[in-house]
């Protein structure tokens, strides 16, 4: 086992390979710890038995002079079929602008979310609660309680977001869709979009794109 400092010069080491991703020279490794050399020459060896006592899912391996944090082989089948999964999943133009009303009218309903489009968005709202992009956020007090929507932590993460103020101006955003904007006014809120639907407002229709079904 190893001691406090050997614990410590550990960690500092994993949390260098971890971050680089790819083989660190020993060199490197040195450089950016600020030890000589014939420290980590003579360390090494001790923290590739501590990975191969433990067997752990990650596994430190030894290329030449270089060292890199790799998954361990028992564990490749399940690796592929999540990253093959994680690859798939990518967001249809249609998703993405379903994603972008809600984002910038939150809370909000299907029904609001749909008259901005023009086109039924079921399919787009269940793929964005299947990633967590988006969740309930209770309902409405309206004929019919519909669902609102909100968007989640893990959408701020996504789009390297701290919170949602840091979110482009949505003028620009929704002219593209069709909706028109107070000039006056950075958004269009939820409550606006509510109000000019029960006044019968019209919003333009756009289903010429085939990726909206």
């Amino acid at each position: 086992m190893l001691g406090i400092e050997d614990r410590e010069l550990y960690n500092a080491i994993e949390a260098l390979l971890f971050v680089a991703g790819d083989p660190v020279s020993l060199d490197r490794i040195a450089e950016a710890l600020e030890l000589p050399i014939e420290e980590l020459e003579e360390f090494m060896p001790k923290m590739l038995d501590e990975y191969n006592f433990e067997r752990r899912g990650i596994k430190l391996i030894k290329l030449e002079n270089s060292y890199q944090l790799t998954t361990r082989s028992e564990y490749f089948d399940a690796v592929v079929r999540m990253v093959t999964h994680k690859q798939k999943q990518v967001l249809s133009p249609a998703t993405l602008e379903v994603l972008s009303i809600i984002s910038y009218n939150q809370p909000i309903t299907k029904a609001a979310i749909e008259r901005v489009r023009g086109v039924d968005s079921s399919y787009s709202i269940a793929k964005l609660l299947e990633r967590e992009l988006i969740e309930q956020r209770g309902r409405l007090n309206a004929p019919g309680r519909p669902v609102l929507y909100g968007t989640t932590d893990e959408f701020l993460r996504c789009f390297g977001l701290q919170s949602l103020d840091e979110m482009p101006n949505l003028e620009e955003d929704l002219s593209q869709l069709g909706v028109e904007t107070d000039p006056d006014k950075d958004n269009v809120t939820f409550d606006e979009l509510e109000q000019r639907m029960e006044n019968g407002g019209e919003f333009e229709e756009d289903s010429s794109d085939p990726s909206f079904f």
